[in-house]
């Protein structure tokens, strides 16, 4: 088991979730080396007490566990892979945990080549957006093995509420596809209702407050629903990242041989909302297709 004592853990993607999540585990008393692209992004965690290091190799050779959650499928590729990634340059025995939501293809390769390393691999996406991360209540999906994430399991409870092995590598980031098909089809229908809100002449907070507590009642409807009506557009999950995300779900889906014409419907709308220059705001954008 990784103690405080005995644990130095390196943190790869200060962005938006990235450095609330450091920050927990900060507080949490653990010793944290720190790497992003913009070391600016960082400063906060630096004045913290975390150690900046200069190259993903540094780090990856100064910490035993390692968490990255970064952009995309190819960061991810090279994070880990790259000459200069992880899997070359980290010592065995030491612990990859991969919370970017990535491809289940790549996790169960990073999984197969840590293995190879003597290292130990998780992929463990995360859902709960950047307020879930500043109060340490992510839900975390974890696919690995069970013996270690027990080992590493009090790391990833300071940054999240539930933590929960979903099955072998790569089964954390199918659980996240699940988690991103069922937000794409919630993030439709909560614009498209508040849009039709406002076209019938409703007042729709009023329309909000009284179906939040009924069958359509959800936590996505609750927390971005007030953003949509107040057309307050600020990230905390990019629209970029989600069109990623819901490219993944399709890829994987046929893989698999299956259709899925709701999460393509999505991805096309959103798609289309980037096309109008908002790639950098928060998914609740989506509600100006509709205004």
């Amino acid at each position: 088991m990784c103690s405080n004592e005995n644990t130095v853990i390196g943190f790869i993607g200060t962005g938006v979730m990235g450095q609330s999540m450091a920050q927990n585990i900060l507080k949490s008393g653990y010793r944290l080396n720190v790497y992003n692209r913009t070391k600016a992004s960082a400063a906060k965690l630096i004045e913290a007490g975390a150690v900046w290091k200069s190259t993903i190799a540094e780090l990856a050779s100064e910490s035993n566990v390692i968490i990255t959650i970064v952009g995309y499928p190819k960061d991810v590729e090279e994070v880990y892979l790259g000459a200069e990634g992880i899997v070359r340059n980290a010592k065995p025995g030491s612990y990859l945990i991969d919370m970017t939501t990535s491809k289940p293809s790549l996790a169960k390769t990073i999984y197969e080549q840590a293995r190879e390393k003597g290292m130990f691999a998780l992929d463990a996406p995360v859902s709960g957006g950047d307020i879930g991360a500043r109060e340490g209540k992510l839900v975390i999906m974890i696919g690995g093995e069970e013996k270690v994430l027990q080992d590493v399991y009090p790391i990833l409870t300071s940054m999240g509420k539930q933590v929960v092995l979903q099955g072998g590598p790569g089964a954390g980031q199918y659980t996240k596809m699940c988690n991103q098909i069922l937000v794409a089809g919630n993030m439709v229908g909560i614009s498209e209702a508040m849009g039709y809100a406002r076209k019938a002449g409703l007042d729709p907070i009023r329309v909000l407050k009284l179906v939040e507590n009924g069958a359509a009642g959800s936590w996505l409807l609750s927390n971005t629903g007030p953003k949509m009506i107040e057309e307050n557009y600020a990230p905390g999950f990019y629209v970029k990242h989600f069109i990623k995300d819901l490219s993944i779900a399709l890829e994987s889906a046929q893989e698999m041989g299956m259709n899925v014409p709701g999460v393509e419907l999505a991805k096309s709308l959103y798609e289309k909302l980037a096309g109008l220059g908002e790639e950098n705001s928060g998914t609740q954008a989506l509600a100006k297709l509709y205004l």
